[in-house]
């Protein structure tokens, strides 16, 4: 089959878990079918990221497109006026005629659309191509919960009304596609019964690339906890901030040689302002996240906001590490708590949890191993694409019936 892809920017770097999981799939599809890759590109992109996406498309076309910096007069002003809007900011500023323009000239020499979150949505038009919306997320979810967790008045309002925008908007949206893929049944679901959509298809699993974590020689220090995660994303940059302030004090009161590490890309000053904590390491970007999980004893995911699946987990688990996370963090993954992975959603039990995992060597070992052998053996990309391919059969299967 012809694919065109729809992107609201460059793949690389490959630092978060939506770039991750779509990197692989498409290296995936594009053994098997024809892709074009369509995607927004911020301006002063350097040309070797651009370049890279010849991994996994045989064609390339790159929209300009600038972006408003975080927490400048531009960016506040644009707020301002997002008030205004019918549309959430967070899908308004990836709003491109040229990119509207460019999908209508290419929609003839494709069989079929793949929308890749729902931000590319704004820019497209349904035609007589078949077209399938790839949900990362239930987007409206994470602004939720958002605001439900935020304590300032003024920004629980703001925040209250981006999801109400985004709710409307992502309710509208999925039902112009031909398909909706989740990536887990319980996001499939709740598209259905929060959207009444009839047109999801299902889901598609998490998967991880098990031999680029796999790893024998392990040498973690004792004591030492790792959060892994890009910290530029609200609700990582919540997870942190609740562990430091709800969990740390308690744990090291217990463990006064306790150490932690906070792996991930663009910590904003709050975030950097931790490692004066004695204990604390933020690493900001790195290279490769791999030497970091081998000399950890515990992954850590202490989610309250968020939504869709989290590779992070299944990068820990396949690395051999223990991974203790609250419900939010591991939802949508089919693990088992006190089998692949151990599970606590108040402080009070996330302390505990990890007090009992620090003293319980065999306990700890466990849960690693039997982990680690259940994603290498269900969750490879290959597999995973396998079930997005029979997704796009059905899409194509549809218009043509």
């Amino acid at each position: 089959m012809r694919l065109l892809w729809l992107k609201s920017g460059p793949l690389h770097p490959l630092d978060t878990g939506g770039k991750l999981r779509t990197y692989n799939m498409l290296r995936e599809l594009s053994r098997r079918h024809e892709v074009t890759f369509l995607a927004l590109c911020p301006l002063g992109t350097q040309r070797e990221i651009l370049e890279s996406a010849r991994e996994y498309s045989a064609r390339q076309i790159w929209v300009p497109w600038s972006e408003t910096k975080n927490f400048s007069p531009g960016f506040f002003a644009e707020l301002l006026g997002n008030l205004f809007s019918p549309l959430p900011y967070v899908i308004s500023k990836y709003r491109s005629r040229e990119m509207t323009a460019r999908l209508a000239e290419l929609e003839g020499k494709c069989d079929v659309v793949i929308c890749d979150f729902l931000t590319p949505a704004v820019n497209w038009l349904p035609s007589h191509v078949p077209s399938l919306l790839f949900q990362h997320n239930v987007e409206a979810r994470i602004w939720q919960r958002i605001a439900e967790n935020e304590t300032r008045p003024l920004h629980r309002w703001f925040f209250r009304k981006q999801w109400q925008k985004l709710r409307r908007f992502e309710a509208e949206s999925c039902a112009r596609f031909d398909g909706v893929v989740t990536v887990s049944e319980e996001d499939a679901e709740a598209h259905r019964h929060e959207y009444a959509l009839t047109n999801v298809l299902g889901a598609v699993p998490t998967g991880v690339d098990t031999e680029h974590f796999h790893n024998d020689a392990r040498s973690p220090r004792p004591r030492s906890l790792v959060f892994l995660g890009s910290m530029d994303w609200m609700a990582n940059q919540d997870s942190v901030l609740w562990f430091s302030a709800e969990m740390w004090p308690a744990l090291r009161a217990q463990f006064p040689d306790l150490t932690i590490t906070i792996v991930g890309r663009n910590p904003p000053a709050n975030i950097r302002a931790l490692a004066e904590q004695p204990g604390w390491t933020v690493t900001g970007t790195v290279p490769d996240v791999r030497p970091h999980l081998a000399e950890c004893e515990i992954l850590v995911v202490p989610l309250r906001i968020g939504g869709g699946t989290r590779i992070k987990i299944y990068e820990g688990i396949a690395a051999g590490l223990p991974v203790l996370s609250t419900r939010i963090g591991a939802e949508g993954l089919p693990l088992r708590d006190g089998e692949h992975i151990a599970i606590a959603d108040t402080p009070a039990a996330f302390v505990e949890a990890i007090a009992s995992l620090l003293r319980d060597d065999n306990r700890r070992n466990a849960i690693a191993v039997q982990g680690r052998e259940y994603v290498r053996a269900n969750f490879g990309w290959s597999a995973v694409t396998d079930v997005f391919d029979k997704y796009l059969t059905a899409v194509t299967a549809k218009r043509a019936a």
